[in-house]
């Protein structure tokens, strides 16, 4: 089973009725992918999830008052991070692979921060820790990102300027859009604003700058491209900086969807981080 026909699944948890599709390898560690602002389980670029699912079972999921997803969205990032508790609790995962994406790889920093215990690789893309530094193009970020965004918003937002990066920003459209059945649901406006106060309380910093992040205590490896517009690079080395023992990976005129412009060789990379042995080990 792969992207484009895995079945829409639910799941219950704490009165909340989740979303997901699961589809790749039967036996492994399962990756589960956290969604970026507004974004839902039609938004991931197939070429991204079937890569990677080659080698494991990928889990997309949409969070609390996202897509099909029942509940309400949270106001926090640490509330968020506690339906991806209950989801995975419901599913059953007792140790798991995460990557997040944007506002899901905020999620993702929470969930690790609570839960080092259940992850074995945490994969941060186009992310920033909480009080990272803010984008200078704010005027034109929130021009573009108003959810449910056409072509030209996601190749502003999410893709570099040359002429390559927005050849490879159309043909990420065309992948992205090539499921036609059994869709997920586009996000409504209460939740577009519950998941704005909630990025609003993350940029915020809480006692010391990024002392935060040494909680996560799992081996990650943090991915970016050189021109994010929405969360500056610069993010993405405090990331790797104080996070113990972060990989940094940054890809050349890429923006924030650094992996939907390199699919073929964030594949490579984040699969060679996620069969690598343990820190430490001898292999």
């Amino acid at each position: 089973m792969r992207h484009g026909d895995a079945p829409t699944r639910f799941v219950e948890a704490n009165g909340v009725r989740y979303a997901y599709r699961r589809f790749g390898a039967a036996q492994g560690v399962p990756l589960v992918f956290l969604q970026h602002f507004t974004g839902g389980l039609d938004h991931w670029d197939p070429a991204v999830t079937d890569g990677l699912g080659r080698g494991r079972p990928v889990i997309l999921f949409d969070n609390a008052g996202v897509g099909l997803s029942g509940g309400a969205v949270p106001p926090t990032i640490e509330a968020m991070a506690g339906h991806v508790a209950a989801f995975a609790d419901a599913l059953g995962l007792q140790r798991f692979d995460l990557l997040g994406f944007s506002m899901g790889g905020m999620v993702a920093q929470a969930y690790a921060k609570q839960h080092s215990d259940r992850l074995r690789r945490l994969i941060l893309v186009g992310t920033g820790p909480r009080g990272g530094d803010p984008t200078p193009y704010q005027a034109d970020v929130a021009k573009h990102a108003r959810g449910n965004g056409n072509l030209d918003d996601f190749l502003f937002l999410f893709f570099g300027r040359s002429e390559a990066a927005v050849a490879a920003g159309k043909v990420f459209w065309d992948r992205r859009h090539q499921r036609t059945t059994d869709l997920d649901a586009p996000i409504r406006p209460e939740s577009i604003a519950a998941q704005v106060a909630a990025a609003r309380d993350w940029a915020l910093p809480k006692g010391e700058r990024f002392a935060d992040l040494k909680a996560i205590a799992v081996p990650t490896l943090v991915v970016n491209g050189s021109e994010d517009v929405m969360i500056p690079t610069i993010n993405s080395f405090y990331l790797q900086q104080h996070t113990p023992g972060a990989q940094l990976i940054l890809y050349p005129d890429a923006g924030h969807a650094s992996h939907f412009q390199y699919p073929s060789l964030f594949v490579e990379h984040a699969g060679l981080f996620l069969d690598s042995p343990p820190p430490g080990s001898l292999a």
